[in-house]
């Protein structure tokens, strides 16, 4: 009975811990940045980020539009994640004074030719969005939602329209050229300086007119701050055609907030749908709690009642039905088929599962909040890297336990596998982003600082793990193998590998499908994704709900005498990979409107690569916990 108290200390534990992760599921944050300090009249740097659309998936640097550009344009430094995800940070034309209100001021003037009414057109039907970035904080456009009593914050600004004017059916094409920015700022009352805490945008299309010759102090009709006729419609909009003047304005205003600058980006990330993750906690729980059941269920029967008891006579039929599991002990640790194979999966596995926690935790803390862009891309890749130690380690103990030998080759397939199949498909997608002349095309710089990362500190990272693992003891298996295999009797239909392992991957997919939405909307819809708190939980929950689905289906393999479990425990968890990419097909078709076979493919590709290494995780999670379970239940017994 001292077993079972021990374990019923441990489930509370267990439970106490994830009560106090939901406690505190809405996460604290660390600002990415040290705050600065701005003196009225300061010059306050608007910086241009790149051009997205949701409709093609393909990022373009702001100057390929043929936009006002400074005298010289100058790059911002960026990590590696930020270069990944096609961010381009430059300099602009837009420069503030802080707390000086301008009005109607004059970009540029620009006639456009064939060629730049083209690509202003092709931008405009993608629906692409205009992206800046003021003080770290990025521009956002306030919208009012009609339903609550509440203002959403979209992301960038689209760079035009199309529209008919009003008793013609011919569909225009129109550019928004006059925006009017409001800084927001909060002020210290003793030092009279103050923090940028609001960066917002309203665009609008207006065909400015003016008097007389184009030059420098030319007044417009349309936006003259003198005769107070500022823009607050896009009555008269800006037509994009050939031969047409534009001519770019811009105000701004400056609004003090209450706002702290340490709780600036709450506006930002202001959650309305915290209700839906809740359900998802909830009905992930559920499933957690069904299979902890299973589980409970299996250990009373075969720990309490077949090993306790496994002395008393029983009649013929009960022995066969408690003790299926005891007869195939000379066979259950037989080296499976490609053992090789699965060390090497195995230790991919551990690495993943490494990265993701470890990740999540910096998450959790706020390393990684949104203020730090590329920050969590960088952080996974670094990680990545780094946890090749745990990989070789793990693939090698494994490859010693199937009496293998050549250490150095197992660690050398170990380093090579996964990356090279996930660096093929994205060689492949960056060929296609080049073609499309993209910013998210990685460049060969950065590319080679990828192959540097994998060669110069991943593979003999994953080595010094490998010589690690190899020198010590071989695990030693809890029965002895037998030299003849044994014959697997007929299995019934639902035993059947396919169908026990197709339907083990359910119940992983149906823990975490309503969070994926989340995360899926915000990789594809440009959206921040920031709720870690939750993401952890579910996090924890896929793990439980892996170990025990395995469990269980291992159990129901064993007493069947079907001794063949160490690829189907791995595969019986990770063939939730395989749902994984049904949804996401499911929701590209449902909630994306992307036309463009290329930015297809690119979705496509990366959902693939996405569920490849989900498949890597949750098989190893499987593997590992029907592992522990097998080598538990054959040691508690007495073999004849």
């Amino acid at each position: 009975m001292a077993f079972w108290r021990s374990l019923f200390v441990r489930a509370l534990t267990f439970c106490s811990f994830l009560l106090f992760l939901i406690h505190g599921g809405h996460c604290f944050y660390l600002p990415g940045v040290a705050p600065q300090d701005f003196q009225k009249g300061d010059p306050l740097q608007v910086k241009v980020n790149k051009l997205t659309s949701i409709k093609t998936q393909l990022p373009y640097s702001f100057y390929s539009l043929p936009y006002c550009r400074p005298g010289k344009i100058v790059d911002s430094a960026e990590n590696l994640g930020e270069v990944l995800r096609g961010d381009r940070i430059e300099n602009s034309v837009y420069v503030f004074k802080m707390r000086e209100p301008q009005m109607c001021n004059v970009v540029c003037k620009l006639k456009l030719d064939a060629k730049t009414a083209k690509e202003f057109k092709e931008k405009i039907d993608d629906e692409y969005r205009v992206n800046m970035i003021l003080d770290n904080l990025p521009l956002v456009v306030p919208i009012k939602r009609m339903d609550q009593d509440s203002t959403v914050y979209q992301l960038g600004f689209h760079v035009g329209l199309k529209g008919q004017y009003s008793g013609s059916k011919e569909e225009k094409y129109f550019i928004h050229n006059h925006l009017a920015f409001t800084v927001k700022y909060h002020r210290d009352s003793l030092t009279e300086s103050a923090r940028i805490v609001g960066f917002e945008v309203k665009p609008f299309s207006v065909r400015h007119e003016y008097e007389g010759k184009w030059d420098e102090k030319t007044r417009l009709i349309t936006c003259d701050p003198h005769a107070k006729h500022t823009v607050v419609n896009s009555n008269t909009p800006q037509e994009v055609e050939e031969n047409k003047e534009i001519i770019f304005t811009y105000d701004v205003e400056f609004q003090e907030s209450d706002v702290k600058w340490a709780s600036r980006w709450d506006t930002y990330l202001l959650m309305s749908d915290d209700q839906i993750h809740w359900f998802s906690i909830v009905n992930s729980l559920m499933i957690v709690l069904f299979l902890s059941g299973m589980v409970a269920m299996i250990m009373l029967r075969t720990l309490y009642r077949d090993i306790s008891k496994y002395n008393e006579l029983e009649t013929q039929e009960e022995a066969q039905e408690e003790t299926g599991w005891k007869l195939v002990h000379g066979d259950v640790f037989r080296p499976p088929n490609n053992s090789d194979l699965l060390c090497i999966y195995a230790g991919t596995g551990v690495q993943f599962f490494g990265m993701m926690l470890v990740t999540m935790l910096f998450a959790i803390l706020g390393f990684l909040s949104p203020s730090n862009r590329g920050g969590l891309m960088t952080a996974m890749l670094l990680l990545w890297v780094f946890m090749g130690l745990f990989a070789g380690y793990a693939s090698s103990r494994l490859y010693k336990m199937f009496k293998g030998s050549e250490w150095k080759k197992i660690a050398l397939r170990t380093a090579l596998v996964f990356p090279a199949i996930v660096s093929a498909i994205f060689f492949v997608l960056n060929a296609l982003i080049w073609g499309q002349k993209s910013s998210g095309a990685v460049p060969f710089g950065t590319m080679f600082a990828l192959i540097f990362l994998w060669f110069g500190i991943s593979v003999p990272l994953v080595f010094v793990g490998s010589y690690v693992g190899f020198r010590k003891p071989a695990i030693e298996n809890p029965v002895k193998t037998n030299k003849i295999p044994r014959q697997i009797p007929e299995q019934a239909w639902y035993m059947n590998p396919i169908f026990s392992i197709l339907i083990g991957g359910i119940l992983p997919f149906g823990a975490v499908f309503i969070e994926l939405f989340f995360v899926l909307t915000s990789i594809w819809l440009n959206q921040f994704y920031y709720i870690f708190g939750f993401l952890f939980l579910v996090f924890i929950i896929l793990i439980v709900t892996c170990a025990e689905i395995t469990i269980v289906l291992c159990y129901f393999q064993l007493c069947s005498e079907d001794y063949l479990w160490w690829w189907r425990s791995y595969l019986t968890s990770g063939s939730s990979a395989l749902y994984l990419f049904l949804y996401a097909t499911f929701y590209f078709f449902t909630k994306l409107e992307i036309t463009k076979l290329v930015s297809a493919i690119l979705y496509f590709g990366y959902m693939l690569i996405a569920s490849y290494a989900f498949f890597v995780v949750t098989g190893t999670i499987g593997f590992y916990a029907c592992f522990w379970f097998t080598r538990l239940i054959y040691s508690s017994v007495k073999i004849d």
